[in-house]
């Protein structure tokens, strides 16, 4: 009996260490296409998924502009520098994009103080040429998708035809390499939201043809999760993430507030993490979208479809998302 208990711990103590072994996970390859700009919680997003990097959670494989404003794509140069990833390619709309500011235009403020030469979107590539280039370089379903913004570069991707980086479609190529999409987009279970509406054509085209899951943060979700206050007031003094918090918390749509919703950050979150640890995860329907940008969800339509649902109370997720908006580059 004596060896028999040994002979267990032991085998006990191995099959924990195998179960440990395994259940690391390989970074998550993240494509990140934002608008940057009409609001600034896209500051909070990019932030978060650095720090996400930096904890080995993640690789950031690219950084998109779904925006045609002329500095959204500067914007995004701003913060892979400052987060000490200047070679992320970033790749931009095509000149059917919305062409947003925001009213402050904080965007032209932060490129002409931290980029140490001017640019606009005209100096970078074409979103689709780097969607294409990336993917293809990637092993199959291994890419997860997270746009926080216009489906503007998506619809050219899935219309793409074969070129020197990959023999085929647009939407094969996104079939064969992407694992999931997450889109800060709509609201559950129907909705008008900014992001789909702002380019209703695109939206259209895009949830009808995407070949892989869906996981969706409404606009239900990041409404209710306020942050931005704490790396205004605690972040590092003149770097740009506490500059953007800081300027725009004080003069957005004129007025000073506290914090800011968080409708990006959520997608971000939970394209990395588990979006489980966070929110329940209804499944198993269909996101449509209608000619003019609203949305409903039909239950009765299985299209690998999925969206959150608030579990935690607000404040707790607010907390996770400020403190990881306070990582700074070592």
């Amino acid at each position: 009996m004596k060896h028999s208990f040994f002979l267990i711990i032991t085998l006990n103590l191995l099959f924990g260490f195998h179960q440990t072994t395994s259940a690391q996970k390989s970074p998550v390859k993240i494509i990140f296409d934002t608008d940057m700009g009409p609001d600034f919680d896209d500051v909070g997003a990019i932030t978060i998924l650095h720090a996400l990097a930096a904890k080995g959670e993640c690789e950031i494989l690219a950084t998109m502009a779904s925006d045609g404003y002329p500095y959204i794509a500067p914007t995004l140069e701003v913060f892979n520098r400052y987060f000490q990833k200047p070679n992320i390619p970033i790749g931009v709309p095509g000149s059917d994009a919305p062409k947003f500011s925001c009213p402050n235009h904080w965007n032209d403020s932060l490129t002409v103080k931290y980029l140490p030469k001017l640019k606009t979107n005209k100096d970078y590539p074409s979103a689709t040429e780097v969607y294409r280039k990336v993917l293809s370089s990637q092993p199959d379903g291994s890419v997860v998708i997270v746009t926080v913004g216009f489906l503007s570069n998506l619809e050219p991707l899935l219309k793409s035809g074969p070129d020197q980086f990959s023999k085929l479609s647009g939407k094969e190529l996104v079939a064969k390499k992407v694992k999931k999409w997450v889109a800060m987009a709509g609201g559950f279970l129907e909705g008008n939201e900014f992001n789909v509406n702002q380019h209703p054509k695109a939206s259209e085209y895009v949830f009808q043809n995407w070949p892989t899951a869906i996981l969706f943060s409404g606009f239900e979700i990041g409404v209710k999760i306020m942050t931005g206050s704490k790396v205004a007031t605690q972040g590092t003094k003149g770097s740009p993430v506490q500059w953007a918090y800081e300027y725009c918390l004080s003069n957005y749509e004129g007025k000073k507030t506290s914090n800011r919703n968080s409708w990006d950050h959520t997608a971000v979150l939970c394209a990395v993490r588990n979006p489980e640890n966070y929110f329940y995860v209804i499944g198993n329907g269909t996101f449509v979208c209608n000619a003019n940008g609203s949305n409903i969800w039909n239950p009765d339509k299985n299209s690998n479809h999925s969206f959150l649902v608030h579990k935690y109370p607000y404040q707790k997720i607010a907390d996770i998302l400020d403190d990881l908006m306070l990582y700074e580059p070592k």
